[in-house]
């Protein structure tokens, strides 16, 4: 009986190692990514739009495709809806570059890397519409978005940490060109992965380099205005809690369709114990 004991607590003891590993080795992704966006600012747009158009290639009726990174191969990156995308995807593989050789736990995926970009990208955005509320004074808009902002709604995103590459490209035609679509079509497409008008207007700033541009189109369609309106709103007040846990709750479901996270990923061997040399 003491022994099984003993094999559960060393079981639980490596699971808390494995949690640690992972959580440390995110820390430090995240802060790599925060600062190659901080110093390419313009590139936070296509930044969102890369992640968009890598996850809306799922299809739910073969359930493939999805966040999965396949943005990454030159045959896709080079498709007209991904036009103006390349050198948000070259950003993020110098990143890469340096979160590989810091890494214990291997190289970490295009598929993490693309989604969890464009988590800083949208908390730079957030952050900066907070401290252009305090005037442009950076410490006071820090605070503001440490008090109000959301930062604590990006639980279950975060324990989304594990995703798998795929070897090869998506399937061409899954993804629309944003900037000639008609808000039907973009209509149409969220409708297939499961969203509504509500999910389509709160990701507005994914959908093209003019988040205002974007909004005034999809504000012409009857079923789509009314929540532009409403986040539009939200985005006046101090907290913009609204259009912040919104958008939140949908990059998490988009960044997650179709995949099966591996909860073990990026962690690696400690040193093992010796059961036989334990004293009971």
């Amino acid at each position: 009986m003491a022994r099984s004991c003993l094999y559960v607590e060393v079981a639980n003891a490596a699971d808390l190692i494995q949690r640690r590993q992972r959580s440390e080795f995110q820390s430090s992704v995240k802060a790599t990514l925060a600062t190659a966006i901080k110093g390419n600012p313009d590139l936070i747009p296509p930044i969102l739009t890369l992640a968009l158009n890598d996850s809306v290639t799922y299809d739910k009726s073969t359930k493939s495709g999805g966040p999965n990174g396949s943005i990454r191969f030159s045959s896709e990156i080079s498709r007209p809806e991904n036009k103006g995308l390349a050198a948000a995807l070259n950003l993020l593989e110098e990143a890469k570059k340096e979160i590989d050789s810091y890494s214990k736990g291997g190289p970490i995926s295009y598929a993490d890397l693309i989604q969890y970009a464009a988590q800083s990208a949208v908390k730079s955005t957030f952050l900066a519409a907070a401290i252009k509320k305090c005037g442009g004074n950076e410490e006071k808009g820090n605070l503001l978005y440490t008090a109000y902002g959301s930062n604590g709604q990006w639980g279950l995103f975060n324990r989304e940490f594990g995703r798998s590459d795929a070897q090869e490209p998506d399937p061409e035609g899954r993804v629309p060109q944003w900037d000639k679509s008609s808000v039907q079509e973009m209509k149409d497409k969220f409708t297939a992965l499961g969203f509504g008008p509500r999910q389509l207007a709160v990701m507005s700033a994914f959908l093209g380099p003019d988040q205002a541009a974007t909004e005034a189109l999809l504000a012409t369609d009857p079923d789509v205005s009314p929540w532009v309106q409403k986040y539009q709103r939200s985005r006046e007040t101090v907290s913009q809690t609204d259009y912040e846990v919104d958008l939140i709750t949908t990059l998490t479901k988009l960044s997650s369709l179709g995949q099966q996270i591996n909860y073990e990923a990026y962690t690696y061997p400690v040193q093992k114990i010796e059961l036989s040399k334990l004293k009971l």
